[in-house]
């Protein structure tokens, strides 16, 4: 697992993540972000081309999201979903 995030380390670099995001894909994607914070640099995803997510992978956006990388772009659809688990897993 990755240490301390790096919410404001400059520079940063953006990973764009198109079309589908399962949980097949998220050791490949967890590589990369776990690279550029080893070379001291924020990734930042860039969702917005992506179009369909399961389960696992909508786990790992809101998990992740400001502790190990930043979303710049996401479809609203993405973002309204990622909401309503945050806020089920609340109640």
């Amino acid at each position: 697992m990755r240490n301390a995030p790096l919410h404001f380390a400059s520079p940063h670099i953006t990973i764009r993540v198109s079309g589908r995001l399962h949980q097949g894909h998220l050791s490949y994607l967890d590589q990369l972000i776990a690279s550029a914070a080893e070379c001291r640099l924020w990734p930042l995803l860039d969702l917005a081309s992506l179009e369909e997510l399961d389960h696992a992978a909508l786990t790992y956006l809101i998990g992740g999201e400001g502790r190990d990388f930043g979303i710049v772009a996401c479809p609203n659809f993405i973002r309204e979903w990622m909401q309503h688990e945050k806020e089920r897993c609340a109640a």
